[in-house]
């Protein structure tokens, strides 16, 4: 990723809650540019998610805005976001589970029935252990195996840039690791990442930058080295042995 990338995706100045008078985002500003992993993390109710929902028009913005490149996107709603470029793979509900892994990969590419089959063998091309579970019944798989077709759902539709809500949620840390390595494949592929996760040094560690926020609002930013390697940041929100892991010690749980 080049120093130089353009700015993709812009929210400024975010203020957004679910119930009349109750702000969850407080005014809170993240940018990801081309080509980038962008990790948010911070304690729980801090608004990560909310901010993650949005950006992607399911949480309506009470002050702020939200520019996809130059396109002003704050008041579209979710399935022209997905027209323009911009994926959502939420932390529950993700897949059909009634339906095969073939049909949920086919649901993904609704606006375009037409490119299916393309799409779909670049897609495997991405996440080869899919075309092993073409006919089967989503609900039937693994956990790591759904996130997968989460993803793989969303990136149907060639989006710029995926938005991941706790993609690591409830998956061993085996399974952990494995999801990880797809993102960043997923990245390799031209694909930005922006993505929620209470794993915050997992996170971290393969996030170009990454934002903490805290009651609604930006607490600390900067390239996920820096963030590992901040006193207060690692006092405050990854606990003492988020930085043991990030040099190489065996890691032990998160207190993030």
């Amino acid at each position: 990723m080049s120093a130089g990338n353009a700015v993709l995706l812009d929210a400024r100045d975010v203020v957004a809650g679910y119930l009349p008078g109750v702000d969850i985002l407080n005014g809170c500003s993240l940018e990801v540019l081309e080509g980038e992993i962008v990790g948010i993390i911070g304690p729980n109710g801090a608004g990560k998610s909310t901010l993650v929902k949005a950006i992607f028009g399911l949480v309506p913005l009470r002050r702020g805005s939200v520019h996809l490149r130059t396109d002003d996107i704050t008041v579209r709603p979710p399935h022209e976001l997905v027209k323009r470029g911009v994926g959502y793979v939420p932390q529950l509900h993700n897949v059909f589970p009634a339906l095969t892994v073939d049909d949920n990969l086919r649901m993904g590419c609704f606006l375009r029935p037409h490119d299916f089959h393309e799409r779909r063998d670049e897609i495997l091309g991405l996440l080869p252990r899919l075309g092993e579970r073409l006919p089967q019944r989503a609900g039937s798989l693994s956990g790591g195996e759904r996130q997968m077709l989460a993803m793989a759902r969303a990136l149907m539709m060639h989006p710029s840039v995926l938005l991941l809500d706790e993609p690591s949620a409830g998956l061993s840390p085996m399974m952990q690791d494995d999801v990880f390595d797809r993102i960043a494949g997923v990245n390799k592929s031209g694909v930005s990442v922006l993505m929620v996760e209470q794993n915050a040094r997992r996170c971290l560690e393969v996030a170009h930058r990454g934002y903490v926020l805290d009651q609604g609002r930006n607490a600390y930013t900067g390239t996920g080295a820096e963030l590992l390697d901040d006193d207060k940041v690692v006092q405050l929100y990854l606990g003492t042995l988020a930085r043991a892991g990030a040099r190489g010690d065996t890691p032990g749980p998160e207190d993030a």
